[in-house]
């Protein structure tokens, strides 16, 4: 008897679940985009963390809004144009292209004083802004970065950028990661630290890099830091990850099967926090 009322509690739980029509619009860059483009990553993903979560929670459907290379402020200066549409939650995951592109951060005050496009801070009010005007109901959440290892892009190896471990145009990635988490706690909305989760970082990002000995000219098998005083040569070298250096990430910087799993995991959390 108790069986049989716990699977019919079991049941009726399920079931309203199936019922709620939860819509996430899911805003980033190419990590959000590849999600439904896995060609683009030589089918080196086989499922993306948009995919993952809603698998996981199958009255939730997204709409993909990942715009390949995007930073926040060319999302925030066409904001109008993207005919966001209006859902029950939101997740915002951009800054990375920010930091490489060398996008002046700005202070929380440009965030706060709406001070405009002109810094990485002003652009996420901007976004803010137009998804609570789109429903100020709305769940809000923010995705920092993740930690970067060297990035070297599949199809095209002179398309390549070093990792987070030092500074571009004298800011640190982190230093993103922390203008978000303060946007999120000034705003009371939930932000998932992907930079801190130490699964994530840096010396996970791959197993090695493939890389020439500067003083034999062989190729050899380099694990961060190491790798970060090699020189990679585009045009002369390998691709330096094969398929068996993928761990957090596929080419140093987008993540993997692996990676997109615990991505999705901290955001079934963050979905399932009141």
């Amino acid at each position: 008897m108790k069986k049989l009322l716990f699977s019919l509690v079991l049941f009726i739980g399920l079931s309203s679940l199936s019922f709620q029509n939860i819509k996430w619009v899911a805003i980033g860059d190419s990590i959000t985009y590849l999600n439904d483009h896995p060609e683009q990553t030589g089918n080196r993903v086989k499922k993306g963390y948009l995919t993952r979560v809603t698998e996981k929670l199958p009255h939730i459907s997204y709409v993909n809004q990942g715009h390949n290379g995007w930073t926040a402020i060319r999302i925030a200066e066409k904001i109008e144009d993207l005919k966001i549409e209006k859902a029950d939650i939101y997740t915002v995951f951009l800054g990375t292209n920010d930091w490489w592109g060398g996008k002046p951060l700005g202070t929380l005050d440009d965030y706060e004083k709406n001070t405009g496009i002109g810094t990485v801070n002003g652009a996420f009010r901007v976004i803010l802004d137009k998804l609570k005007s789109l429903n100020k109901d709305a769940k809000i959440v923010l995705i920092t970065p993740m930690q970067r290892g060297d990035f070297v892009y599949l199809a095209n190896m002179k398309n390549n950028a070093y990792g987070s471990y030092k500074d571009k145009n004298g800011q640190f990635l982190e230093q993103f990661v922390d203008a978000i988490k303060a946007i999120g706690k000034a705003e009371n909305i939930q932000v998932v630290d992907l930079y801190h989760n130490k699964k994530l970082s840096v010396k996970n990002a791959v197993k090695y890099k493939l890389l020439k000995d500067p003083k034999t000219g062989l190729s050899k098998r380099y694990k961060y830091p190491a790798y970060t005083k090699i020189p990679f040569n585009p045009e002369k070298d390998e691709y330096p990850y094969p398929e068996d250096a993928i761990a957090m990430t596929y080419d140093g910087l987008h993540p993997s099967d692996n990676g997109n799993e615990i991505i999705a995991n901290a955001i079934i959390k963050a979905f399932n926090k009141k």
